[in-house]
């Protein structure tokens, strides 16, 4: 693995970093304070190409590659964690498995103008009884001629409030447990299709989440994703994918944590002297810039072997558990340099705190990629 970037990545790095300080980042506090959906943000990524980043040009992406992706990911969440999940969302569990299972017209009419942001995806597999066990579905789609008629309830569905077209995962043959899931394109004004309030979150508070609800919606056939009995792929391979983009999720919410701890240490002074000059200090910001690199390079690993198509399952869940976890520490350690002044709001630190924490727990939380990797390495 060559760790230099190419021409075209180092391109988009820049364009993103400039785009997220000047635009994304002075509005993010505000954002998070009135839970308020970024509109105008995500107009802005799209006229970038951030909604399709690494879809081919011919269905309205950017063309690039997945490390283009990942680096793109990282910058925009550390402008703010809001704004990137929304972004994450769109090109990981939208674009990508319908670039991958679904058919050439599926493409034409559903993947266009989500990778060139003219329309808003989301993805629905998580069920009030079903999150972390994926095959446990009680969404039932029922045939019924040309069309399936699907029943039940989506749970805490990111751009949910806001989306237009859903991917969403159901139950068609329920005692054939995984093995008889089904995948479909569903666009969101379909009569049946009702959405629950946005729930109101811990952190991500720019991120539409809800509930979705399905009460007898009649889909037609031909936007079923892939073929029956072929749900659970179609949701578990997505789910490796989108588990790079929430890893470059974590990374931004932990560099701009970090990058907020080192500035405030060079002008806080202690003793006499800026608490960066104390040695527990020192030592504190030593340890948090090591683990985000640590974990960043695991992130870019991941992205690389999915760019080479291989298979990258045991190692997208190594950079979730990794880059998740490190902007837990590397967060909660940001407040304690800053000590009181952490705990407030007139400083950013608290809110990357608040963020970092749900990237342990969507798309499959540290438990279940420990589960992954465990069960990858018992296979070897």
């Amino acid at each position: 693995m060559d760790l230099t970037l190419s021409e075209e990545q180092q391109i988009i790095q820049q364009t993103s970093r400039e785009f997220a300080r000047r635009e994304i980042a002075p509005k993010a506090a505000e954002i998070d304070e009135h839970h308020r959906y970024p509109e105008e943000l995500v107009r802005k990524m799209a006229e970038l190409g951030f909604m399709g980043v690494a879809v081919p040009e011919e269905y309205g992406g950017g063309g690039m590659d997945n490390m283009s992706y990942t680096l793109a990911m990282e910058e925009i969440s550390a402008g703010c964690a809001s704004t990137g999940v929304i972004m994450s969302v769109q090109n990981s569990l939208v674009c990508d498995p319908i670039l991958k299972f679904g058919t050439e017209e599926q493409k034409r009419e559903y993947l266009t103008p989500l990778a060139s942001g003219k329309k808003l995806g989301c993805f629905a597999l998580s069920e009030p009884e079903a999150g972390s066990d994926a095959a446990a579905q009680k969404t039932v789609a029922r045939r019924d001629g040309d069309h399936y008629v699907i029943e039940g309830v989506k749970n805490f569905i990111t751009n949910g409030p806001q989306a237009d077209i859903c991917v969403l995962i159901a139950m068609v043959e329920p005692e054939k447990r995984h093995k008889g899931i089904i995948a479909f394109i569903l666009p969101m004004d379909l009569p049946g299709v009702r959405r629950g309030p946005p729930e109101h979150k811990l952190g991500i508070k720019g991120s539409g989440t809800c509930q979705i609800f399905l009460d007898e919606c009649r889909v037609p056939a031909s936007l079923r994703l892939g073929q029956e009995g072929e749900g659970f792929k179609v949701a578990m391979t997505t789910l490796d994918g989108g588990r790079i983009g929430i890893a470059a999720q974590a990374l931004g919410i932990a560099r701009a944590a970090l990058e907020a701890a080192v500035d405030y240490a060079k002008e806080r002074k202690a003793f006499g002297k800026p608490i960066a000059r104390h040695q527990a200090i020192q030592f504190m910001l030593a340890d948090m810039a090591t683990e985000l690199d640590a974990a960043r390079l695991v992130t870019w690993r991941a992205a690389w072997l999915k760019d080479q198509g291989v298979r990258y399952s045991k190692e997208s869940a190594m950079a979730k558990l990794m880059a998740a976890e490190a902007a837990t520490h590397v967060t909660k350690d940001a407040v304690q340099v800053f000590g009181g002044y952490g705990y407030m709001k007139e400083y950013p630190v608290e809110r990357h705190f608040r963020d970092a924490k749900i990237t342990e727990i969507y798309e499959g939380t540290s438990e279940i990629q420990r589960l992954v990797i465990a069960g990858a390495l018992l296979k070897e």
